[in-house]
C-alpha cells in the first residue's frame, strides 16, 4: 500500500471533499489518496448536515482507505484529537470537543466516514477548526464551535501532523486504539440522552462495546449498545 496522504488532490474550492474522494475511489485511485481543500459549497457531515467553514479557516480533507480495519472511525477520531492536543476530547460516534478553564467544551472536529465494504475501501472525511475565526459563524453555532487558534498559513503543517497521526493509528492494535480512544472518552459516566424510533431515552455513557458501539446503561440498570445514531449530554448539547 502506498503511504498516506499521496497522491494529493488539493482545491481552491470543491462541493465536497468526500464526495470527490468517493468517485475517486471507485475509479480505482490507490490507498492513501488525499483530497483537501480551502473551501467546500456543500460539505457534508452526520446525520445530512452542511458542514459550515469560511474560506481559508479550516482544514478539510478525505482519504481514501483501502482494506480499512472494522474500527476505522475510532482510527480517524484517535488521530484527530492527537493533534488537537492533551485536552482535546471524543464525542461518540464522530465528534472532537476542545474546551478550557475559560470555556465549556465545543466542538473543534467532525469526521464522516463513507465505506464500500463490498468494495473493500472507505473514505474518511475531517473537517477540523483550525484557523476559524468563531466571531464570523452564524450566532446559532456561536459557543458550540471550537478552534486550534492557529493562522491559515499553518494548516499545511497540521495536515502533515495528522497524516503522520492517522498512519500511526492504522498500525495500532485494536487493544491500544480503544486504549486510546477511551482516555479522551468525553461521554463515561455522563448523563445522555438518544433517540429510540420516535420516542428519547436516556442513560448513562459507560464505554465502548464490540465493534466501537457506544454502552449506556439505564435507570433500571439494563445496558444497551448504541452501534449508530446520535447522542446528547443531558447538561448541554455539543
Amino acid at each position: 500500500m502506498s503511504q498516506l496522504g499521496s497522491p494529493h488532490l488539493h482545491f481552491r474550492s470543491i462541493g465536497s471533499t468526500n464526495e470527490r474522494a468517493c468517485e475517486l475511489a471507485l475509479a480505482g485511485a490507490p490507498h492513501g489518496t488525499l483530497v483537501s481543500a480551502d473551501e467546500q459549497s456543500s460539505g457534508r457531515g452526520r446525520q445530512g448536515r452542511q458542514w459550515v467553514a469560511p474560506a481559508g479557516s479550516s482544514l478539510l480533507i478525505s482519504l481514501v482507505v483501502r482494506e480499512p480495519p472494522p474500527l476505522l472511525a475510532l482510527v480517524a477520531a484517535v488521530a484527530v484529537a492527537e493533534v488537537c492536543g492533551p485536552a482535546a476530547k471524543i464525542k461518540w460516534p464522530n465528534d472532537i470537543l476542545l474546551g478550557s478553564e475559560q470555556a465549556p467544551a465545543a466542538k473543534v472536529a467532525g469526521i464522516l466516514c463513507e465505506a464500500r465494504p463490498q468494495q473493500s475501501w472507505a473514505v474518511v472525511g475531517i473537517g477540523l477548526n483550525a484557523a476559524l475565526n468563531l466571531a464570523l459563524l452564524p450566532s446559532e453555532l456561536r459557543g458550540r464551535a471550537a478552534t486550534l487558534g492557529l493562522r491559515s498559513e499553518e494548516r499545511g503543517q497540521l495536515l502533515e501532523r495528522l497524516v503522520g497521526e492517522f498512519e500511526r493509528a492504522l498500525a495500532l492494535s485494536e487493544h491500544e486504539l480503544l486504549a486510546l480512544w477511551q482516555q479522551r472518552d468525553a461521554l463515561l459516566g455522563e448523563e445522555i440522552t438518544w433517540s429510540a424510533g420516535e420516542l428519547s431515552e436516556s442513560g448513562t455513557a459507560i464505554g465502548l462495546g464490540t465493534g466501537g458501539s457506544l454502552l449506556v446503561r439505564r435507570a433500571d440498570g439494563s445496558e444497551l449498545e448504541l452501534n449508530s445514531g446520535e447522542v446528547h449530554l443531558t447538561t448541554a448539547d455539543n
